[in-house]
């Protein structure tokens, strides 16, 4: 099953001591990258929180955001930055004495000022990984679903532009001995003008031969065919990540057909080659969604 690199999820838990909700979103990504947004209170547990989204998530950025509220009765130590509440102190008797003001002698006031005083709360948080495990576990699955109902309209939509291909190559196929019929006629037409009844119909056999070999796309139409049953059994069967297989896949087909389309000397031809670049172009962009 096909799933996108795009989607969302939530989750929450909770008990007596930890309320916790996780909220995800994750968009396109070449490899998987993981952004987490919470306090560094709960840094310690980022290694744990990265391994879980890991078994999740391939591929995809994913920005993984993490509120919680301790609900344990604790207490709380209040640190002195003495020696910036000092900074402060005399940064402030310069600006007194510059302008000839009264001293700023409250300590209420020095005690405002950023980081002069440091609230901790005594307590540790690592009680509260279990729990926040549980609401990760649960917006990734959330997440996971919108993927999968994502992947699954994308399958459909390759799964269309896969037959109209085919339909393309069988008509490219249908079209190549025309090519050389063509050829033939308008090569036997100039000589008959050149040289009257007298054509060499030997040479006009080795020429037409010559020409035949030169615009045939046999391989490249056969190769074609492997490449299409390949993407299609990827999309249809794989259990795993196959978005960087469906790349490469996608760049073989549009090397195969570039190929065609320098090959066959045919406006028809061209035209469905240029289809072809078109629906294989949006093949590529859908590709990029997948995981």
């Amino acid at each position: 099953m096909l799933k996108s690199m795009t989607g969302f999820g939530a989750g929450k838990a909770e008990n007596a001591d930890f309320k916790v909700r996780v909220e995800i979103k994750a968009v396109n990504q070449r490899y998987l990258e993981q952004n987490f947004h919470m306090g560094a209170a709960l840094n310690a547990m980022e290694p744990a929180l990265r391994a879980e989204v890991a078994r999740h998530a391939a591929r995809g950025k994913l920005d993984i955001y993490i509120d919680y509220v301790d609900r344990r009765a604790l207490g709380c130590e209040i640190h002195v930055n003495a020696g910036l509440a000092q900074a402060y102190q005399n940064a402030l008797n310069e600006i007194s004495d510059s302008l000839h003001m009264a001293r700023p002698d409250d300590a209420v006031a020095i005690a405002g000022y950023p980081d002069v005083l440091q609230v901790e709360r005594t307590g540790d948080l690592q009680a509260m990984e279990p729990l926040l495990l549980t609401a990760l576990r649960e917006a990734l699955e959330g997440l996971d679903a919108m993927r999968c109902r994502e992947g699954a309209h994308i399958e459909q939509d390759f799964a269309q532009r896969l037959e109209t291909l085919k339909g393309d190559v069988a008509a490219l196929r249908e079209l190549a001995p025309k090519i050389v019929d063509a050829y033939r006629a308008r090569l036997e037409k100039t000589l008959s003008a050149l040289i009257g009844d007298k054509v060499d119909e030997t040479r006009l056999i080795e020429e037409t031969a010559l020409y035949a070999d030169k615009v045939n796309f046999t391989e490249e139409v056969v190769r074609l065919d492997s490449h299409f049953a390949q993407f299609g059994s990827l999309i249809r069967e794989s259990q795993e990540p196959v978005g960087r297989k469906l790349d490469f896949l996608i760049q073989e087909m549009n090397r195969e057909t570039n190929t065609i389309g320098s090959k066959a000397n045919a406006a028809e031809a061209a035209q469905i080659v240029v289809a072809m670049k078109s629906e294989i172009e949006k093949l590529r962009e859908q590709v990029q969604n997948i995981e």
